[in-house]
């Protein structure tokens, strides 16, 4: 297979929809925490406002700043992550990051649409910005939990 149909299959029609509607792409006006994340290697940047109620996340926003993968990525997040709480968002980032690394199974439900990143695991330079709402999110979480 030549580079540019590697490029076509990994910037798939799917991968392309998603990034182009991020669920809660807009900040929030006053948000209880905030956290940014950003990918050394390529400088891409998530930045994540929550509001935490009993321990599950009441309100999301984000600002992404990132490749296709990424955006896809925060785009399945962010299609699920209202009334989650931070281990359930742990355990969504755990197993993207083994399905990425380790050739891992596929997350469980709510964050199975993350499949469609499969063929991102061969490119090692992309998974930091595919991670990056995950780490973002739970940066928040973690910053919420220090203001309580």
């Amino acid at each position: 297979m030549s580079a540019d149909e590697e490029l076509i299959k990994l910037y798939s029609q799917r991968i392309l929809s998603l990034a182009a509607e991020i669920p809660h792409a807009k900040r929030l006006s006053s948000p209880q925490v905030t956290a940014k994340k950003r990918s050394p290697l390529c400088g891409s940047t998530v930045t994540v406002d929550l509001r935490v109620s009993d321990g599950r996340i009441s309100d999301f926003g984000q600002d992404v700043k990132a490749c296709a993968l990424g955006q896809a990525s925060a785009s399945v997040l962010g299609a699920n992550v209202i009334g989650l709480s931070r281990d359930e968002i742990e355990r969504g980032r755990n197993q993207l990051r083994a399905m990425l690394k380790e050739d891992g199974p596929v997350p469980d439900s709510p964050f199975d649409g993350l499949e469609v990143l499969l063929p991102a695991k061969d490119y090692k330079n992309r998974h930091a910005s595919i991670m990056l709402a995950f780490e973002a999110t739970l940066a928040a979480f973690d910053e919420a939990a220090q203001a309580a």
